[in-house]
């Protein structure tokens, strides 16, 4: 028998689904985003029937389950933590200390949500050569893998998480200038938000195969991005809604600001629980 046919789809240089076209007329699809979250590839019979070839690899398949569980539950916790900050600082006492506060504590499950989905894309089971099953390599801590688009993603969510946490520290800080303020707080505040809307314009690239953005209304997976990229660009208009006018020393808009953190952070926590359902 000959060598199966391949086909590699993708934006650029990245390739995030490989197609192989058997002499037996069974065809195998790798993509990376099913791979990674749910160890498994597709593979369509001579019939024209479509199952999921998942990793025989029960250790590789718990390693996955794992690590999509911590995720899910530190962007669930995470997102309702913001989202109750923003409530404290909308509705309550207005003491700046104690949505702060809680703010922080949100961040600390932003920071592990973004740093274990980073150990998803590094511990993923990789595509064999023909199409063969999936191979999971030795578990990793840390990686450089820039030409793969899903740690590009992922790397930038993380990134961002720690941007945010710069913000949130310095949040603490009393007795600042209006310049002061928007350099320390409001600043890392806006980069954090554009890297989160970096990493999830890579995370559509990632799904769709393609620059541009896609819809899939029957795919898990695209939910998930969607529902994260919508948060994202909520915490961008909260963001620029918080800036200090240095004439006045208020912000554009407080309500806004409010209530963009507030919803952002709820579809964040509501694309953690999606995400906890697109396991193995």
């Amino acid at each position: 028998m000959g060598e199966p046919e391949q086909r590699a789809e993708g934006a650029g240089p990245f390739t995030t689904r490989l197609t192989w076209h058997r002499p037996d007329g069974e065809t195998v699809v790798w993509e990376s985003r099913l791979a990674r979250r749910r160890g498994a590839l597709s593979v369509r019979g001579p019939r024209d029937t479509l199952t999921m070839s998942p990793t025989s690899d029960a250790e590789a398949l718990g390693r996955l389950r794992r690590l999509n569980a911590l995720a899910s539950g530190a962007f669930v916790i995470g997102g309702a933590l913001f989202a109750l900050g923003a409530a404290v600082a909308q509705f309550g006492s207005g003491d700046a200390f104690e949505s702060a506060s809680i703010y922080f504590a949100g961040g600390l499950f932003f920071n592990t949500g973004g740093y274990t989905s980073l150990l998803q894309v590094l511990n993923a089971p990789r595509h064999s050569p023909g199409g063969g099953p999936l191979v999971t390599a030795a578990w990793r801590w840390w990686g450089y893998e820039p030409m793969h688009l899903d740690w590009l993603s992922a790397f930038a969510l993380f990134a961002g998480t720690l941007v945010f946490g710069v913000n949130l520290l310095d949040s603490f800080l009393q007795g600042l200038t209006v310049q002061q303020t928007n350099r320390l707080i409001w600043t890392p505040d806006v980069v954090g938000c554009v890297l989160f809307l970096v990493s999830g314009h890579l995370a559509f690239v990632e799904i769709c195969h393609r620059s541009r953005p896609c819809v899939r209304s029957r795919s898990l997976g695209w939910w998930v991005v969607a529902v994260n990229q919508l948060g994202s660009v909520l915490f961008m208009i909260s963001a620029l809604a918080a800036f200090t006018r240095p004439g006045t020393g208020s912000l554009v808009n407080t309500d806004i600001a409010n209530w963009g953190t507030l919803t952002g952070a709820l579809c964040f926590s509501l694309g953690g629980v999606l995400q906890a359902f697109e396991r193995p």
